[in-house]
């Protein structure tokens, strides 16, 4: 297939800048497709659409304050944006200006921090290397910032909006942005109908804000992230399928975490590693039934596993009633159930 099939036109006053308050107050678009059908709701509302014995898995990773401003030795303004943690005080790490920091730089984070540049990466980021573990966790701690997507320009006021309320995992550069919907109340509400609430971990990586480049979608490749479904999880899942219930992945995260632990005959198996799933159009789903996400970019992965889902031309039109009812789009935007 090619990449501009999943293309659409969005009106740029429809991407959210900040977030509705409270955290369930938006809209929700429910794409429904087995019936083919496109509705209208409330994300309060989703409730409904869970029974006695189903089972939804959220993501608890949590967003690093990955962004640190820096100086070069000159005085000159640089930034350090940490992607992956590779073990002995060495990150993978995106740096600009990137043409003036070269290995064998160094730069300074602030709290007498510095950290040289050991060398590149194959994707034209740098492995930069602090003077310990420790001083990574302080350089983050003392002078990191929430890595919010380019997208949006309004800063965000209260940097606990871009984590979810159950994040307790630290490690991703990107929200779980359809699970920040969820409230408390909600998840009570849930357990409260006999739904089981279980948790599994995929840290995202910068791969959630770009684009697919590629002029074919099977020329893409995901970058590997790490994930982690724990052996209760996978007990709770199985349990959940063999009594006839329905499982819910909140994410288009939740989806591949769930389905890169998945065995052919949709046993869920415990697991601890990486992956680098890519969900395209004729993928057979193993294990999710239903799935939340938001409204998501053109040309990206997660719109690509929307569609593999629901179906391509069902989700165009989806798209386009979404626009055309003035729903918010992207990270802070409005909210999508496919069934």
């Amino acid at each position: 297939m090619h990449t501009r099939e999943f293309e659409y036109h969005l009106p740029e006053h429809l991407i959210a800048q900040t977030p509705l308050e409270p955290r369930d107050a938006c809209r929700l678009l429910v794409i429904d497709s087995r019936r083919q059908g496109i509705a209208e709701s409330r994300f309060s509302s989703i409730t409904e659409y869970f029974r006695p014995g189903d089972v939804l898995v959220l993501n608890n990773t949590k967003v690093m304050p990955a962004r640190l401003p820096a100086r070069r030795p000159g005085g000159g303004r640089a930034e350090v944006f940490l992607l992956k943690d590779l073990g002995n005080a060495r990150w993978e790490a995106l740096v600009r200006p990137g043409r003036r920091v070269l290995p064998g730089s160094t730069l300074a984070l602030g709290d007498g921090i510095t950290v040289s540049v050991v060398d590149k990466t194959p994707e034209g980021g740098r492995v930069i290397e602090f003077p310990s573990g420790e001083a990574a966790e302080r350089a983050m701690r003392d002078v990191g910032q929430v890595p919010l997507p380019p997208y949006i320009k309004t800063a965000l006021g209260d940097p606990g909006r871009y984590q979810t309320i159950f994040a307790s995992v630290e490690g991703s550069v990107a929200a779980s942005t359809a699970a920040l919907h969820f409230t408390s109340r909600m998840l009570d509400e849930l357990k409260a109908r006999g739904v089981s609430i279980e948790y599994v971990t995929l840290h995202m990586g910068l791969g959630s804000f770009r684009p697919i480049s590629a002029e074919r979608i099977g020329d893409h490749r995901m970058p590997a992230e790490y994930v982690h479904v724990p052996d209760a999880v996978a007990h709770t899942v199985n349990q959940a399928r063999a009594a006839g219930g329905s499982i819910a992945a909140c994410g288009t995260d939740g989806v591949r975490a769930l389905e890169s632990a998945a065995r052919g005959d949709g046993v869920l198996l415990p697991y601890r590693g990486t992956t680098d799933l890519f969900i395209t159009p004729g993928y057979r789903f193993k294990v999710v039934d239903r799935f939340i996400t938001n409204l998501h970019l053109p040309r990206s992965s997660h719109l690509v596993l929307v569609s593999a889902f629901a179906g391509c031309e069902l989700v165009r039109e989806a798209y386009a009633f979404a626009v055309k009812r003035q729903f918010r789009f992207y990270t802070f935007g409005d909210a999508t159930l496919v069934l």
